[in-house]
């Protein structure tokens, strides 16, 4: 199942940018994100991400 925004946005509260990818799964995983969600995360490169919309964007580029 696709993952949307919204939804990976709501498992992503909380975080502070800039956030790399392990932070980002580490809140994903506070926020009891399903497998989906992390594994879309887990594809993400492995980076320093500025915000929700740099999120959003490299989220674009692997799907």
């Amino acid at each position: 199942m696709a993952v949307s925004a919204a939804e990976l946005q709501h498992y992503l509260q909380g975080v502070s940018y800039p956030s790399r990818k392990d932070d980002l799964i580490r809140r994903a995983r506070e926020n009891r994100a399903p497998r989906d969600v992390l594994d879309l995360i887990s594809i993400l490169p492995d980076r320093e991400f500025n915000s929700t919309v740099d999120v959003s964007r490299a989220v674009a580029e692997v799907t």
